[in-house]
């Protein structure tokens, strides 16, 4: 049986990192990709979106131990190469989403890989990518 893939948002870390709402869900999944059942990926620009929310409403300290967490958590991180960053665009030029955003749907896109969220900005793009709500 093929592994299920999944693209998160910075939503869905910083629901898992915050104990918030979808946090758990966040939780089994990452069990799962330990467990090599699952494969989870994040896209960089996405990592530096979690950077930046949590040193705004924490700070920088806080930041800087989630980085550290991450670095221990089974997620392919994504690298911005020139492909990814122009289908990002693209995504962004159809749709209503942040660039950010563009890049997790791009990258959902490329690996044929679900998007775990709990953004409604993913709702406009349910059609045409698989979206798990947390």
């Amino acid at each position: 049986m093929k592994k299920p893939k999944y693209v998160l948002d910075s939503f869905a870390l910083l629901a898992f990192f915050q104990a918030e709402h979808g946090g758990e869900q966040i939780r089994t999944i990452l069990k799962e990709a330990s467990a090599g059942q699952a494969e989870v990926c994040l896209s960089v620009i996405n990592l530096g979106e979690i950077h930046y929310i949590t040193s705004r409403r924490k700070s920088e300290e806080s930041a800087r131990s989630i980085m550290e967490d991450m670095s221990v958590l089974p997620i392919e991180l994504l690298a911005a190469t020139t492909e990814r960053v122009l289908s990002a665009a693209s995504v962004k030029a159809r749709y209503s989403v942040s660039y950010a955003d563009a890049f997790v749907i791009a990258g959902a896109a490329e690996l044929s890989a679900k998007i775990l969220t709990g953004d409604p900005e993913f709702k406009e793009i349910e059609s045409w990518i698989d979206v798990l709500w947390l």
